[in-house]
Formats: structure tokens, sequence, C-alpha cells
């Protein structure tokens, strides 16, 4: 029987089996916090958007605006809100 590989064992990477699934599956369900944007205070910097690790910004290219956020995908964690500078983005409990 072989022996298990410890982790620096393990080569570098990932297998990725069906590129773009991501978009198949709702991975925000279990947050428990979503954000909310005050479009009176946005101005369009677009930290939030730069960001987010999950894509969940949506932005209007064309207008040059943040219109909100991907709900599907959000994983309420809170990074867009702690980086606007406008705290134009706040964490409200999930429904």
């Amino acid at each position: 029987m072989s022996r298990l590989k410890s982790w620096k064992e393990l080569p570098l990477g990932g297998l990725i089996l069906e590129a773009g699934n991501a978009r198949t599956y709702k991975t925000g369900d279990w947050r428990t916090e979503r954000p909310q944007v005050d479009k009176a205070k946005c101005i369009n910097c677009f930290f939030c958007w730069a960001y987010c690790p999950d894509a969940s910004v949506i932005v209007d290219a064309d207008r040059g605006t943040m219109e909100g956020f991907d709900y599907d995908h959000c994983k309420g964690c809170g990074i867009c809100a702690s980086v606007c500078p406008k705290q134009a983005i706040t964490m409200i409990p999930e429904r």
C-alpha cells in the first residue's frame, strides 16, 4: 500500500473540469449579510469592483457607473464595503 502524499508533495495548480461552471451554480446562498449601495454617496471609483474576490459587482461600462451586485454569486464577505472611500456600501443582514 502506498503512503499518502503530504501537502508539500502535491503539485501546484488546480484542475478545472468544466470551464465557466461558476455561472451555473448559485454560490451566494449561504451568506449572512449582503452589500447594499447608496447611489447618492457612490462616486463610481470602482474600488468595490476591483477588490471583489467573486466578481459580484455589476458595472455599466458604457455609463461608467456601479449598478449593484450579483447576489447569486456574492458571498457577503464585506470587502466591497471596507474598501469604499465614501462608505456608500453597507452590509445588511440577509433576509
